[in-house]
């Protein structure tokens, strides 16, 4: 069985007034253990909404959860606030996209750390500083001992990112879930975090479940690819298979839309036309519909279900899929 289950994860947001939102509308993936599992897709496509309703961190008032999520057998969506604080951190853990913003900017990067280490853990004293300091070592901060007595706006952008690391994999859980972790940092300091991830799932055997709007990091870091629109999967597949074989015009457009160092001098990138905002319900049809150059009168006809228009594992939501083989490097 797969480490993680996602089973038709539905959330919705409403309230007294307002109508209905359903941010996540029936996503479904699988992520094994050791397997670095990628939700691609624009901003607003449901992607963060899908590991805060994971993590037990979307709001009790205002918030619907439909569908089931399991970690090894247990539904996440149906456990008591106490039992899911005892499964964060010790069998399930993120790492959030603005490190200034998630650290407490009040409190030593050493109290941070070592309050995980006593919570799951049960180490104290001068037991959870040195693990504090080993893990700041493991993460590749320099001189950790001085760095725990320091606060978050004393560390520059990629130490931030890499304590918040070091939090995250500090009681080795199982699942590990990363939220756009480089979106802040420099090129170099990406490299060295993606690197770094990449490392704790080789050695520790983590699943990890990269939640990213750029390709470049799935090319070199995911196994297997989800793509989202419109708070639904409109294609999966291996990594390998989705850059050779992009078959929704979505993920094709989102291909097209990135330089290429072997494109010719003075070629323009091909954008997708118009914003998230341009869609249609999907009980109307195809989301991606208004902004699509291939819809068809078919597209207007209800949910396009996920089928296997290219090959076996390789999912896509299109009733017009692009089955031109391309040339993008995996």
């Amino acid at each position: 069985m797969p480490l993680l289950t996602v089973d038709e994860l539905t959330v919705t947001f409403g309230g007294r007034g307002r109508k209905d939102v359903r941010a996540v509308n029936g996503v479904s993936f699988d992520v094994d253990q050791g397997q670095v599992v990628g939700l691609v897709g624009e901003s607003g496509c449901g992607k963060s909404v899908t590991s805060l309703a994971l993590m037990g961190l979307l709001p009790s008032k205002g918030v619907t959860l439909g569908g089931r999520a399991e970690l090894d057998g247990t539904n996440l969506l149906s456990l008591t606030p106490s039992k899911m604080r005892d499964l964060r951190g010790r069998d399930m853990a993120m790492i959030f996209q603005d490190p200034l913003s998630s650290l407490n900017p009040v409190v030593p990067v050493g109290v941070q750390v070592t309050e995980i280490l006593q919570r799951h853990r049960g180490l104290k004293g001068e037991a959870a500083r040195k693990e504090a300091a080993h893990l700041l070592d493991r993460v590749g901060i320099p001189d950790p001992t001085r760095r725990l007595k320091e606060y978050p706006h004393q560390l520059s952008g990629g130490m931030r990112q890499r304590a918040l690391i070091a939090m995250a994999v500090a009681c080795a859980p199982r699942l590990l879930i990363a939220d756009e972790p480089t979106t802040a940092l420099d090129v170099t300091i990406q490299a060295q975090i993606l690197e770094l991830l990449k490392e704790l799932v080789d050695q520790e055997g983590t699943a990890l479940l990269m939640i990213t709007h750029d390709l470049g990091v799935v090319a070199g870091l995911c196994d297997q690819v989800n793509v989202l629109y419109a708070g639904k999967v409109v294609e999966s597949a291996g990594r390998r298979e989705l850059f050779a074989h992009p078959t929704h015009p979505y993920t094709h457009g989102l291909l097209g839309s990135i330089p290429r160092l072997d494109a010719p001098r003075g070629e323009p990138l091909h954008p997708i036309r118009g914003s998230i905002n341009d869609q249609i319900a999907w009980a109307d049809g195809c989301a991606f519909a208004p902004r699509c150059d291939r819809y068809e009168m078919e597209c207007l006809t209800g949910t396009p279900e996920l089928t296997e228009p290219r090959a076996a594992g390789h999912h896509a939501r299109c009733a017009n899929p692009v089955l031109a083989t391309t040339e993008v490097p995996a």
